[in-house]
């Protein structure tokens, strides 16, 4: 169970860094200033760089097999989910109520840069997030086996 977390969490990690590039290629830390984006960038950053920890904690408690640690990646990971549920809730107001703009549109500009993020990944990367959560709690409480 635990390097099925693991593997979960670095699936998730991947398509979380497809949707960051996305968002910051389609000028979401550009529209920072203008308050064209609803995705502040702490909340974004904060996000990413938990995230990114998370599994780093994971991994030294897989080496070092220490109860403290996987309870650390949990806590981790739990901050994680409700800084992505944020930006969820965020989005799909968002997504459901704007065309997306096409190339060449005068609009592309005053659309916000998360109306450009691709719906599967961001299923993909919710779902898989929460298949992580659900596989780091009982690992964390000794439960299945490594």
């Amino acid at each position: 169970m635990d390097i099925a977390a693991l593997v979960a969490w670095v699936v998730t990690a991947l398509g979380g860094f497809v949707l960051l590039a996305r968002w910051i290629s389609r000028g979401g830390l550009r529209q920072q200033q203008t308050g064209t984006t609803r995705f502040p960038a702490p909340l974004v950053l904060g996000h990413f760089l938990l995230a990114a920890a998370g599994p780093v904690v994971w991994i030294v408690h897989l080496a070092a097999d220490r109860s403290a640690l996987a309870w650390s990646s949990f806590g981790v990971l739990v901050a994680v989910a409700l800084l992505g549920f944020a930006m969820f809730a965020r989005w799909v107001p968002l997504y459901r109520n704007t065309a997306p703009a096409t190339v060449g549109d005068a609009g592309a500009e005053t659309t916000p840069a998360e109306r450009h993020l691709p719906v599967p990944v961001v299923a993909a990367h919710g779902l898989l997030g929460a298949a992580a959560l659900v596989l780091v709690l009982p690992a964390a409480l000794g439960l299945g086996g490594g």
